[in-house]
């Protein structure tokens, strides 16, 4: 078991991924354990840019179990957090009684401390809870000893957290079983499989949505005759179109599907009643204008999709991705950040041609967005070997920097 230990204090530290689904989670068939109405697809993202970090500590000398999350300490009584802990604690006692010496025989008896950061805007639509989830399965795993299929742990956590345990292309499959056995996460394509694939983040709004995605979904579930036509006789297809279209690597196809996907579930949320509204003005302005580009060109160049919130997410090619940027900053433009507009990978500066600032044609909105992510598919989750980037001390708190 791969840890450090100080002052018979062992700590573990992973790393997770955040993933944007291009056919979208909305609907549960059960909300304990966290159970589906569709299946969905999702692109991990890269955690240079993107990332979950995760120390977790055991020792027999604390006296509860205790988390702090980005630097505040939280209630560890959540119920998904019990889930997930209650879990692993199972299955690593589990491991021991098959006779399994790996396993640490206190560990899952002893106290934890979890302490956990985000490198970027908690619960503002950009899937943090997943990463989150998927961060402390990992490292928990890690730290008991326990191997195996880990999606369907992370799934009662935060449903897409599932799918954050691989990189790559990763398909969470609803399954059938009451149990949840089934439903589990897995990886369709590594991130690998299409190089030339980039992604940008549309920063809109760092702000927390109004409606969370738990209340939201039970409320569509409860009320719209869309969501139930939309899980019985639109995913099934798409998910087999888009799993083929990742395959052959076709961006047109695969743009297409993620942009009336995620319109689908958008109009899912009006359907909702009362109406659910995660989109901004701002955010409807970056759908126009990802489609007057595509217009422009003839051709699908760039796919927006949307979760609930209103950040918009950009698929491009390579090739394209300097000229998009561009085209953002110049009907986007930033009032006074303009070093730190673009966050990420670089981006290569580029001049617009007239032609196609008149042939898109709308209005310049500043300030509209915040800021740009730029970043590319990544990993799973990945242990940290530097002990010096333990976010708990030698006492089981957190370090002040964290």
């Amino acid at each position: 078991m791969p840890e450090d230990k100080v002052n018979n204090i062992t700590l573990v530290t992973c790393t997770a991924p955040v993933n944007i689904a291009v056919i979208k989670y909305w609907g549960k068939r059960d909300e304990d354990l966290i159970l589906p109405i569709n299946s969905s697809l999702s692109v991990t993202l890269h955690q240079d840019e993107l990332k979950t970090t995760t120390t977790v500590a055991c020792s027999s000398s604390f006296k509860e179990d205790r988390i702090w999350l980005n630097g505040k300490q939280d209630d560890i009584n959540q119920p998904r957090l019990q889930s997930c802990l209650r879990e692993l604690r199972r299955l690593a006692r589990k491991r021991r009684c098959d006779g399994d010496p790996g396993t640490d025989a206190l560990a899952y008896s002893h106290k934890v401390h979890i302490c956990s950061v985000n490198n970027f805007p908690t619960a503002a639509g950009l899937a943090s809870s997943a990463a989150g989830y998927a961060c402390l399965v990992y490292t928990l795993s890690r730290l008991l000893g326990v191997e195996g299929e880990l999606s369907e742990v992370a799934r009662q956590g935060s449903g897409s957290a599932c799918r954050s345990m691989y990189g790559g292309f990763v398909q969470w499959c609803k399954g059938d079983q009451d149990d949840g056995k089934d439903s589990v996460a897995e990886q369709v394509e590594a991130e690998s499989h299409w190089p030339q694939l980039r992604v940008l983040i549309l920063v809109v709004s760092a702000e927390r949505k109004p409606v969370g995605s738990t209340a939201g979904m039970q409320t569509s579930v409860e009320t719209s005759p869309l969501l139930k036509h939309r899980a019985d006789s639109v995913v099934p297809g798409r998910m087999e179109e888009m799993i083929a279209a990742i395959r052959r690597r076709d961006f047109a196809a695969f743009g297409e599907l993620t942009m009336k996907d995620s319109n689908q579930f958008h109009a899912t949320c009006m359907d909702t009643y009362p109406p659910i509204f995660y989109l901004s003005d701002v955010s409807r302005s970056v759908i126009s204008l990802a489609h007057r580009y595509n217009q422009h060109y003839g051709e699908t160049r760039v796919a927006y999709t949307f979760d609930a919130g209103p950040n918009a997410v950009i698929y491009t090619l390579d090739q394209h991705l300097a000229e998009f940027v561009q085209v953002v900053r110049h009907y986007f433009p930033p009032e006074t950040n303009g070093g730190q507009f673009l966050r990420g990978l670089p981006v290569s500066p580029v001049v617009l041609s007239e032609e196609l600032t008149s042939s898109i044609g709308m209005t310049p909105i500043s300030k509209g967005i915040s800021y740009i992510i730029s970043t590319k598919a990544g990993p799973g989750p990945q242990l940290v070997e530097d002990p010096s980037l333990h976010l708990l001390g030698s006492d089981g708190l957190p370090k002040k920097s964290a």
